[in-house]
């Protein structure tokens, strides 16, 4: 820039400064296409924030494809000034998905891990959260969960009306953010899958199991701030 304008590089660097511009950085972003975004997110918004009362708001989704990676040399544990290291490469040894439903309110999780990813997998883990919350005559259930196929198909609608005491929130297309449960694999992901090497699925699916269960004895919500109102003026501030 400073070549085209025939000013300094000092000059084009305070200018730049000033303004707040960074050129060497890049920022992804997706804004979703839901006709029905703004009614979605003060619909989930209003259940972390102000729930109904006796109910139970279940964050569900599956971290699919996830795979059991076993690192070519050992992981090296960290020493005074030097971190955690691992290598690049790694052998595969096939992959598990991880079924997940998220307590917003307590902060526990149900999980299960499933060799495949299909509507009928899905059922079953619904069976598991049936049996985790037994109907007590009083608490229903609100599960957020997205848009992807197997939550959508016949088998799964006619489930949830025999059970009419859940009721669905789907979260808004490309808004994945919305859904507490995200955060979780976030979090297992760094803490656990990625710092490991394993040698078979099992093996994949044992640490995660464990991890879950560490988890369960002192769960701690993930707090939720941001109003409806909040986002919005974020989103269009981040267009302006």
């Amino acid at each position: 820039m400073a070549k085209e304008t025939g000013i300094s590089e000092h000059s084009v660097q305070r200018i730049w400064r000033s303004f707040g511009l960074k050129p060497h950085l890049v920022k992804s972003f997706k804004l979703s296409k839901d006709p029905m975004f703004v009614e979605k997110v003060r619909d989930i918004v209003g259940l972390y924030l102000n729930p109904p009362d006796h109910a139970i708001v279940l964050c569900v989704d599956e971290k699919s494809q996830t795979q059991a990676l076993e690192r070519t040399q050992p992981i090296l544990p960290m020493r005074p000034g030097i971190p955690e290291r691992q290598t690049h490469d790694y052998e595969r040894h096939g992959t598990t998905s991880l079924f997940a439903a998220y307590n917003a309110l307590s902060g526990k999780v149900l999980s299960h891990c499933h060799q495949r990813h299909r509507h009928q997998e899905f059922l079953r883990f619904l069976e598991r959260i049936e049996e985790a919350y037994p109907d007590d005559g009083k608490s229903e259930i609100h599960i957020v969960m997205d848009n992807y196929g197997t939550h959508k198909v016949d088998r799964v609608r006619r489930w949830f009306l025999r059970h009419p005491r859940y009721h669905v929130h789907f979260t808004p297309t490309g808004s994945s953010w919305l859904n507490k449960v995200e955060r979780f694999f976030g979090k297992i992901t760094t803490e656990r899958i990625r710092r490991g090497s394993f040698q078979s699925v099992r093996e994949l699916t044992e640490a995660i199991n464990h991890y879950v269960q560490e988890h369960n004895k002192d769960p701690k919500p993930f707090a939720w701030t941001a109003t409806p109102e909040r986002i919005f003026k974020k989103l269009e501030n981040s267009l302006s």
